[in-house]
């Protein structure tokens, strides 16, 4: 197999990036792409960054608030948060989610 083009998934190491949020990350030169696990109740306070954000839900509903405006995300609604843009949200069930940054989270690289 080639290992620079295929990786795999099972050999990335979970990290807990947020309290409740159990991610595995993979870093390329221009985006970092985040596979969430989140138990329902769990919350990520609100923040910004300088990296565009889009959001997917593959299994559950999330509540995402951008900007004060909370929406229920689930399998049929994405988000793109611009950068330096205020959001957060909570899990209303267990959920998996995508999120997919760019340019890199280089604070995310860190972990």
């Amino acid at each position: 197999m080639d290992t620079s083009i295929f990786h795999r998934f099972s050999d990335i190491d979970t990290k807990e990036i947020a309290p409740g949020f159990f991610s595995k990350l993979i870093h390329t030169d221009t985006n970092t792409i985040n596979f969430i696990e989140v138990k329902a109740g769990n919350s990520v306070l609100r923040h910004r960054h300088v990296n565009e954000q889009c959001s997917f839900v593959i299994e559950g509903k999330f509540e995402l608030t951008v900007n004060d405006i909370p929406q229920l995300l689930d399998t049929g609604l994405f988000a793109v948060i611009p950068p330096n843009v205020w959001h957060g949200g909570i899990a209303i069930t267990d959920c998996k989610l995508i999120d997919i940054f760019s340019p890199a989270r280089e604070d995310y690289k860190l972990l």
